[in-house]
């Protein structure tokens, strides 16, 4: 049986918006055989030999939750409320204990040094400060823990694909929680601090441009 622990506390600067929320919710249960096509092999290989204690950023509906061995606790950071009812159920279907906290990304709320992984897919293009988040997750890690991600990027200067990121930006942000095709996060990742950072860039053919563009990688604390 899952065990599913609810943290009360508002997430401090999310909006839990009547229109998105539902409608990320549905929109991510439905596209996950989608995405798992496309980003699986990445996600096959970074999420290899996760420990039975993994901490998510944006667990969303549970895309995740079949790189984690069955009888794992994953404490999911998830803000967006309307998706916790599919994460529960998901988790209840791949055998693993959930700790769902509706917090932010910013602002994790666990102790110093509790992590040995914390993972993150299709999420740090959402959150509202990149570097406050990233140093959230060094803080939280323990020294030779790993953060794992799996992301999609701005493409380069100059290119059809960065041209439609930026036109569509605005419409983009606001159907997906605020998130942005045109960051650079993998300046991020190596500005962070980690003690060393190994990415992959890819591109993935869809027919939705903007989004085709990634990363993927570990970071060493």
């Amino acid at each position: 049986m899952t065990d599913t622990i609810i943290e009360a506390r508002p997430a401090a600067g999310f909006v839990q918006h009547a229109l998105r929320g539902p409608f990320n919710a549905a929109f991510f249960r439905a596209m996950e055989p989608y995405l798992s096509r496309s980003l699986g092999p990445r996600k096959e290989r970074v999420f290899a030999g996760l420990p039975h204690a993994v901490v998510e950023l944006g667990s969303g509906v549970g895309a995740n939750l079949r790189y984690l061995p069955r009888g794992a606790t994953l404490i999911a950071i998830e803000p967006n409320r309307h998706m916790h009812a599919r994460l529960r159920e998901a988790a209840l279907r791949h055998g693993v204990h959930l700790e769902l906290r509706a917090d932010t990304a910013e602002r994790i709320g666990l102790p110093d040094h509790s992590a040995d992984v914390v993972i993150s897919s299709l999420v740090l293009c959402t959150v509202h400060d990149v570097p406050a988040t990233l140093a959230e997750v060094r803080r939280i890690l323990r020294p030779g823990g790993t953060f794992r991600f799996v992301e999609h990027v701005a493409a380069g200067p100059g290119t059809p694909t960065r041209a439609v990121q930026r036109i569509v930006r605005r419409p983009w942000a606001w159907t997906f929680e605020g998130c942005s095709c045109e960051r650079d996060l993998e300046g991020d990742l190596r500005a962070a601090g980690f003690e060393s950072v190994d990415i992959e860039r890819y591109r993935i053919r869809s027919p939705i441009l903007p989004f085709n563009t990634h990363i993927a990688g570990v970071a060493h604390a």
